[in-house]
């Protein structure tokens, strides 16, 4: 069972399950986010949830998403208690890319490393630990909250001093947590990690400016586990033709780290383990037109898209104006 959020022909919000590829909706629901607070509640499933409340019309994705009334899958009534997070270097293909990057400016290790691949080295040595335990800890980063979030369809805006807006394909986690202050998992999507390349490469250590950027997931929740194998399509259109198309993947066959050590590293911290926040954490992808020499350009749509996970996510690129800060006082 997918999920998905959106408008619907009266202006309300509403909730519709995909399944076979027919989208319904569900009975008597606004929000991801409320029916799985209920599910919690009453300590049942949220598929059993919705199989009680039951399911209405058809709808129609495709429409839905033309016309602009597509939600991001969950949101949280205070955007401000969305985290958006991810973990980098965690894919087998995923060190190539960043090394080529970094290596000109990053430091090296007594035997020739850049800490790019030292990190790597660490999560193909100690990500998948046997038995349970705990893993090496991965690449982290902060990337936004709910306000930075775009939803499908929607323009993905690119700040002025932005010096590159590239997209990153990629799966994410969804969790909400519950009122004991435990990360419960709703499923996975594809998301666009959209990311300034341009001023990570001027030193690694400027990844955390590079990632404060706007993103985007959906259109559905794929409710349930990640699929060891996941192998999608990233491309970018411009004008209407595909300038640049890629295969990518995700899944653990193809990541140097479990997502259960993933996620044990993001939820470790009692400040990502509130009663009622909303988590979209990414796992990081090795597939990025940047790595090809691509520049994209205000217009560019990016194109997102694996079976498994339903309708493609399409977002164009925006570029903003500058927004002056200005800082005062208050005494």
């Amino acid at each position: 069972m997918n999920l998905i959020q959106f408008i619907d022909s009266n202006g309300q919000r509403a909730v519709g399950s995909v399944e076979g590829g027919t989208a319904r909706q569900v009975n008597d629901a606004a929000s991801v986010y409320d029916l799985a607070l209920t599910a919690f509640q009453r300590n049942i499933g949220l598929g059993a949830l919705i199989a009680e409340k039951g399911l209405g019309a058809t709808v129609d994705r495709e429409k839905i998403l033309a016309e602009g009334r597509m939600l991001s899958p969950i949101d949280h009534p205070d955007p401000a208690h969305l985290y958006v997070t991810g973990t980098g270097l965690t894919h087998l293909g995923s060190a190539a890319t960043r090394d080529a990057m970094h290596t000109a400016n990053s430091a090296t290790t007594e035997v020739g490393l850049t800490d790019t691949m030292k990190m790597f080295r660490m999560g193909l040595e100690g990500g998948k630990p046997k038995g349970g335990a705990r893993g090496v800890q991965p690449e982290w980063f902060y990337k936004g909250n709910g306000y930075t979030v775009v939803a499908p369809g929607h323009p993905i805006p690119s700040p002025s001093f932005a010096r590159d807006a590239g997209e990153e394909p990629e799966i994410a986690g969804i969790y909400i947590i519950d009122q004991n202050g435990q990360p419960r998992r709703l499923g996975f999507a594809i998301a666009n990690e959209f990311s300034d390349h341009v001023t990570e490469r001027v030193n690694y250590l400027y990844l955390a400016h590079s990632k404060l950027r706007a993103c985007s997931f959906g259109p559905e929740i794929r409710v349930g586990d990640l699929p060891a194998h996941v192998e999608g399509t990233s491309k970018i259109l411009r004008d209407g033709k595909v300038i640049w198309e890629k295969p990518f993947l995700s899944g653990e066959d193809n990541m140097s780290h479990t997502i259960a050590n993933l996620e044990y590293h993001h939820f470790k911290y009692d400040l990502f383990r509130t009663p009622g926040d909303v988590h979209v954490h990414m796992f990081g992808t090795a597939t990025l037109s940047f790595a090809d020499g691509i520049q994209t350009q205000a217009g560019d749509i990016f194109e997102i898209q694996e079976a498994q996970f339903g309708a493609a996510l399409r977002n164009p690129i925006k570029l903003e104006t500058e927004n002056p800060v200005i800082v005062g006082n208050i005494y």
